[in-house]
């Protein structure tokens, strides 16, 4: 984990997106963050992570429709639980038509689920999907990344066999755990149990609660019982992480879902030729783009690990006389794709080596004509003295590996 300086702990990520220039807000769209070209470097090596992690897990990628007819809601009883919270509008070409622009991916997935005849050799069928959605809250509770109208959440939906649930359950726990042991952030567990407006048998819920502890329990996690927490379709495990600040957020949910299914009424076809309910676990590792982003840039004051740092490595001349030997140090690290910018102004090397500490940049390459005629580079790592002069060979060396 990269240091974190006690004077620097309480930092919005408003004022260090700006700083930094990762992202806007703009009056003509409340809630909605406008990303800049660094912001979505940021982004992009998210998906990039996601991606891969869902890859070795087996997961197929979809992607469903933004807006779609009421109806979908009214089936999966999101109309009647979280209308007020939804984009909504009739259709000024046919009246008859309410669209609604969608705040989840789960009821759509369903759709994708139930395009074809599955079969229970099918299952479990782990569908992931890098979706955006809209939530309308109000205007007086948006706050940056943390609270918005848009956003873009890393959703999954498995759909399994009963009996498939604990396995599936005990792989997004472990998916979990690495992602955020690459962040060096701790993870703390807690069980959603029955809230009381729910739908679904006692028993039901019952059964997967105990399912849910089970999978904790079988991988040496521990975790608290959090009574009434569920969500109205299912109990679910919620991931808490500690930041720098000692805030806890709940970032990322598995949730067990019987509901979907019977509503959605879908089905695989099982050994013996008879249709059966599957069930869908709902997933998401760390929730939406946006509040996760704004968490990590105050948890880490700005200066993210190497591998999300929208500029990795700043090249920095002394003068003039160095240009061309600064343009092939340049050319060098993008060969070995790194995310690297130089800095050839005609401004004092103070000046430059300030602006790139408050951009947060890992690494600092400084050439001056001394190091152009040794064929070296001066290196400042980012919070540590100097590293000295070195070889370009020798500095690649040193960094290498910290992208994975």
């Amino acid at each position: 984990m990269s240091e974190i300086k006690p004077e620097n702990k309480h930092r919005d990520h408003r004022e260090l997106g700006q700083e930094m220039d990762l992202f806007s807000f703009h009056e003509i769209a409340p809630g909605a963050p406008f990303w800049h070209h660094k912001g979505m470097i940021i982004v992009k090596e998210l998906e990039k992570f996601i991606r891969k992690l869902q890859d070795e897990h087996g997961y197929q990628e979809i992607s469903t429709p933004i807006m779609v007819k009421k109806e979908v809601f009214e089936k999966s009883g999101h109309w009647e639980h979280f209308r007020d919270s939804m984009f909504w509008f009739k259709n000024p070409i046919d009246e008859n038509e309410i669209l609604a622009i969608k705040p989840m991916n789960c009821p759509e997935s369903t759709y994708v689920f139930s395009s074809t005849v599955r079969s229970y050799r099918d299952l479990p069928l782990r569908l992931a999907e890098i979706g955006r959605l809209h939530r309308n809250e109000l205007s007086g509770t948006l706050g940056g990344l943390l609270r918005v109208r848009q956003m873009t959440m890393d959703d999954a939906h498995i759909y399994c066999k009963f009996d498939q649930i604990k396995e599936e359950l005990t792989s997004v726990l472990k998916m979990t755990e690495e992602f955020y042991k690459r962040l060096g952030l701790e993870v703390t567990y807690s069980i959603g149990t029955r809230p009381e407006k729910a739908m679904g048998e006692k028993k039901t819920w019952d059964a997967a609660e105990k399912i849910l502890e089970e999978s904790l329990k079988s991988l040496g996690l521990k975790f608290e019982i959090m009574k009434g927490e569920g969500a109205f379709y299912g109990p679910k495990i919620h991931f808490d992480i500690k930041d720098s600040q000692n805030r806890v957020w709940t970032i990322a949910t598995a949730q067990i879902d019987f509901q979907i299914p019977e509503r959605f009424d879908i089905s695989y076809v099982d050994e013996k030729g008879e249709k059966v309910r599957p069930v869908i676990i709902h997933r998401a590792i760390f929730g939406s783009f946006e509040r996760f982003i704004g968490i990590l840039l105050e948890h880490f004051d700005g200066a993210l690990p190497y591998w999300l740092s929208p500029v990795q490595v700043q090249v920095l001349t002394i003068n003039d006389k160095v240009s061309e030997y600064a343009k092939k140090i340049t050319a060098e690290l993008q060969e070995k794709n790194i995310r690297v910018a130089s800095d050839e102004r005609n401004e004092s090397i103070g000046k430059k080596i300030r602006e790139a500490e408050m951009q947060k940049i890992p690494y600092i390459l400084v050439i001056g004509e001394k190091e152009a005629e040794a064929s070296k580079v001066a290196v400042r790592e980012r919070g540590k003295r100097d590293l000295g002069s070195m070889a370009i060979e020798e500095f690649l060396k040193s960094i290498n590996g910290k992208n994975q």
